[in-house]
């Protein structure tokens, strides 16, 4: 009977913990749910080189919120580099859609800095990415600057990080369908 009431004491006190425990310190995973759109882009035959995006953000560990409790907020945070990690798959998208980066040496190159990368979540997840992105000659010469966003929303059960990593991962995926269909992008690309 004892062992009855205490496994019991203990699957109450686990129920409690797993509700309130926060999504502090947790690690950015890259879960995309959308898919790149590339519209009527003109492939450019330059190539291209990343730096290693910067996070610019006021609060570097701040990734999000939930709001569904009005007295008090549930933080999502993470210690990873956001800057590191957003440039990471920004160049990977590049690479999926045809264009050639490289590692060093490039035609043409990418500098960003992160300025938003959250999420709010009340009855739905949104998230808001917001990247200032620079193409830059290899003469050193600027050849297009700007800011690129995204957004993402989505259900999902409350507070949960695999949500989380979604909806920021397709906020980048937009912000990155925003400037390669930009015409001025496009050409700041093909090193013209």
């Amino acid at each position: 009977m004892r062992a009855r009431i205490l496994m019991l004491l203990l699957a109450v006190t686990f129920a409690a913990y797993a509700k309130t425990a926060l999504l502090e310190h947790v690690g950015l995973q890259w879960r995309p749910t959308s898919d790149l759109k590339l519209g009527a882009m003109q492939m450019s035959q330059a190539t291209v080189q990343f730096e290693t995006f910067q996070d610019a953000r006021d609060n570097k560990e701040s990734i999000g919120e939930n709001l569904e409790d009005d007295n008090k907020p549930r933080p999502v945070t993470t210690t990873d580099d956001v800057g590191a990690f957003v440039g990471k798959h920004v160049r990977e998208l590049f690479d999926h859609s045809g264009i050639k980066t490289v590692d060093s040496n490039g035609d043409v190159t990418v500098k960003g800095e992160v300025k938003q990368f959250f999420v709010r979540e009340t009855s739905t997840y949104k998230s808001e990415v917001a990247i200032h992105v620079s193409v830059v000659g290899r003469d050193g010469k600027p050849r297009w600057s700007g800011v690129a966003t995204g957004d993402a929303t989505r259900f999902g059960r409350s507070y949960k990080a695999e949500n989380y990593y979604e909806v920021l991962s397709d906020g980048v995926v937009n912000a990155v369908s925003s400037m390669l269909e930009s015409a001025e992008f496009q050409k700041a690309l093909s090193g013209r």
